[in-house]
């Protein structure tokens, strides 16, 4: 979502250009919410899409809910109980995401560009080489 240590293409031209010193105002305004909203909406998505929406994280959670209120006879609040436990529900896995992504922008530094590409060659394409040796490998021993 662009947030602050991942924005690299932004943070070269953060001191004298881009949208900070164009806009004042309520205009700067616009663009702060429609940064969270972004932010807002991509969790929700990632709630929906990976973290299964609005079904409970907590195994068995409908079954003991829907047992518990058949054996005090209140069967019929469930159906109007569970559109609220489902929305309830996805907003506060949404929740989470979107802590999460507010704590990263506050306690990580923004990663320069020459750090970047020392991650980039000097470690993570290494791992990657021996992944890939490993995985042929492997392979090999299981079709012999």
């Amino acid at each position: 979502c662009e947030r602050l240590p991942f924005d690299l293409l932004e943070a070269k031209e953060e001191l004298v250009a881009g949208y900070q010193t164009e806009y004042s105002g309520i205009k700067f305004a616009l663009f702060y919410v429609g940064s969270y909203l972004n932010l807002l909406i991509s969790s929700l998505f990632v709630t929906i899409l990976y973290l299964g929406g609005w079904k409970s994280s907590i195994p068995f959670a409908e079954n003991f809910i829907q047992n518990i209120l058949i054996n005090y006879g209140i069967n019929e609040s469930f159906d109007v109980l569970k559109p609220v436990l489902d929305i309830f529900t996805t907003l506060s896995k949404s929740y989470l995401f979107l802590f999460i992504s507010i704590l990263t922008r506050r306690t990580l530094p923004r990663v320069r560009i020459d750090q970047l590409l020392d991650l980039g060659w000097k470690f993570l394409l290494p791992i990657a080489l021996g992944n890939l040796l490993l995985t042929a490998s492997f392979q090999i021993l299981s079709i012999n």
